[in-house]
């Protein structure tokens, strides 16, 4: 072993523990009550030490609009949030994932500018079906579609035959389908959002829209026997639908995001564009239910769904909701959010971590991620669970100085992130480009 950490408290799949954490070339050797090697990380008493994070839903929007995010800045504030691997969604990126060539760009672009690791998902839209078994075989981590108008024109939407038609395909080469789940014609339907007040916009994408458009993936999904995940869930309204199609042998797995578990759509204030996403964040009673839903293990993993902007696009001059783009940008914040709600819950950290860290790993099939354990890379997070401190939009590292968290007071900071046994320093990057199945 050439590093090991001592801790007095570290999360590993056997439980909450203390001991030692043996590393050799990068990866996990062993870990122990004791352990000796030449460079030793001794965590101080406040300390505990996590696996890195896994956040598997990430828009980090390079090449082509950079100027909401970039590799460089979303990974650097991955690491400062305890995320040590992340997957870029293919949209908001110019071009989309959509076929080989964007892939290859994507890839370009991220190389050797990346702080922690980063794999790639493929998207699939009208026309691209052709397409899919190529990128599934160049490695990406699956496919993400839309059932409803995706907010960019370059990134179209698939109809249910459509969909049904990629779920056949996506059967035969194994690939996992992860659907953005809102249903058209009851948005259209639904009074248009426009205005400054936060509930005009939640009735225009009301969760009816959620519920129809998940029972119809459920259904497609099991005509095709298909593999499908549903992103960002956000109406517990359809949790006993998700659990019902589990018990019938349906293969659906759902997430849900850290601002619908701590944020409430009755404190949004008027004009806090800033709180816009699609889905959009609901009433408290709705958030209990989404808690009970993580405690019963209908909803998987816990996930950013990081979709930042410019200050402009969130129209902070008019406070309109309609006009605003729709996108949370939280990226960094994740982890303390979440726990900060789960301490007043009384819910366990082994519990956060597993729903952050080791259940996206499994859901990509990212074998050596998401653990302490041996044979794992040692990725590893340094955090203090007591500290609380201020959320200052200014001082996070993403790209743009904009977040639904701003001057909220949240508890737990990360004071390290180390990637295969190096400490992410934010000078170099060290980060690693991921593909399906060598990792």
């Amino acid at each position: 072993m050439d590093l090991v950490f001592r801790a007095q408290w570290m999360i590993t799949p056997d439980g909450e523990r203390s001991g030692c954490v043996g590393i050799k070339d990068g990866a996990i050797v062993e870990v122990a009550d004791s352990l000796d090697a030449p460079r030793v990380v001794e965590l101080a008493a406040d300390e505990v030490l996590l696996p890195g994070l896994v956040d598997t839903h990430v828009h980090v929007n390079d090449p082509g609009r950079s100027e909401w995010e970039g590799f460089p800045t979303a990974t650097r504030a991955a690491a400062a949030g305890g995320v040590t691997t992340l997957i870029d969604m293919p949209l908001n990126s110019i071009p989309p994932t959509t076929d080989l060539a964007a892939l290859a760009q994507k890839r370009a672009t991220a190389r050797g500018r990346v702080h922690v690791d980063v794999g790639f998902w493929g998207g699939a839209v009208p026309g691209n079906l052709t397409e899919l078994v190529a990128l599934h075989e160049a490695g990406v981590f699956g496919f993400k579609c839309f059932l409803l108008h995706s907010g960019v024109e370059e990134f179209g939407y698939l109809s249910p035959a459509e969909l049904g038609e990629a779920l056949r395909l996506l059967h035969g080469v194994g690939a996992l389908m992860i659907v953005h789940a809102e249903d058209p014609s009851v948005i259209e339907h639904a009074p248009a959002a426009s205005g400054r007040h936060y509930a005009g916009f939640l009735a225009s994408r009301p969760r009816a829209a959620e519920n129809a458009a998940i029972a119809t993936v459920i259904d497609l999904a099991r005509a095709a026997d298909a593999r499908v995940h549903v992103l960002h869930l956000s109406s517990s309204d359809a949790l006993p639908v998700v659990a019902a199609a589990r018990r019938e042998g349906v293969r659906v797995t759902a997430e849900t995001c850290p601002h619908y578990l701590t944020l409430r759509a009755e404190d949004v204030p008027d004009g806090a564009t800033q709180f816009k996403c699609c889905p959009p964040i609901r009433e408290g009673a709705n958030q209990d239910l989404l808690w009970q839903g993580l405690a019963d293990g209908t909803i998987d993993c816990v996930v950013s769904d990081h979709s930042p902007c410019t200050a402009e696009l969130k129209r902070f001059d008019t406070g309109d909701f309609g006009a605003a783009w729709g996108g949370i940008a939280g990226l960094q914040l994740g982890l303390p959010a979440v726990w900060t709600a789960a301490v007043e819950r009384g819910v366990p950290l082994s519990d956060v971590v597993r729903w952050l860290s080791s259940a996206p790993a499994d859901l990509v099939g990212l074998r050596r991620k998401g653990r302490i354990a041996p044979g794992h890379d040692a990725d590893l997070v340094v955090f203090a669970p007591a500290v609380s401190f201020l959320v200052d939009a200014g001082a996070l590292y993403h790209r743009n100085p904009v977040t639904a968290y701003h001057g909220r007071s949240l508890t737990g900071v990360v004071r390290s992130t180390w990637l295969r046994g190096t400490r992410v320093d934010g000078a170099a990057p060290r980060g690693q480009l991921l593909v399906r199945g060598r990792t």
